[in-house]
């Protein structure tokens, strides 16, 4: 079963299944969920947002760690015909990823627990198009990793 789970094919398919997955959440998070954020009623507003931050977790926790887990064994070479150059574009855009979440999203969800702000909400819903687009790149830069285990001989 571990030869099974660190063989090279099977790192390489996670990590596209983990960054698509979330190049589709992030995509209705864009799109169709923070922009909701504004007719949710005030007086049920930061339960909503507590609640949205507690089971979105749940969801996107897991899959971002399997996809940085991977994206680490891509770096450092582990996975055959994913040259350097994509895999440490992939891991600088995680990092970026990774560090507006940190830095921007989750702070401002936190602010919106405290009760719903336009202005919050405004500045969440432009700055999550950070992370919609460097994941929706990487969307493209692994299934541009994934070419040369689809050639059929």
């Amino acid at each position: 079963m571990t030869d099974l789970l660190l063989d090279p094919r099977t790192v390489l398919l996670t990590h596209v299944g983990t960054t698509w997955t979330m190049v589709g959440v992030i995509w209705v998070m864009q799109l169709v969920h923070y922009p909701l954020f504004a007719y949710v009623g005030s007086d049920t507003y930061a339960t909503y947002q507590t609640l949205h931050m507690n089971r979105i977790t749940w969801i996107v926790l897991p899959v971002m760690a399997l996809e940085l887990i991977t994206a680490g064994l891509l770096a450092a070479g582990y996975v055959p015909g994913v040259s350097a150059l994509q895999a440490w574009v992939g891991a600088g855009l995680l990092a970026l990823i990774w560090g507006s979440t940190g830095l921007v999203q989750a702070p401002l969800h936190g602010l919106l627990a405290d009760g719903f702000s336009t202005r919050t909400h405004t500045w969440l819903v432009a700055s999550n198009w950070i992370r919609t687009v460097a994941w929706t790149v990487r969307g493209g830069l692994v299934l541009w990793m994934l070419m040369p285990l689809l050639r059929i001989p």
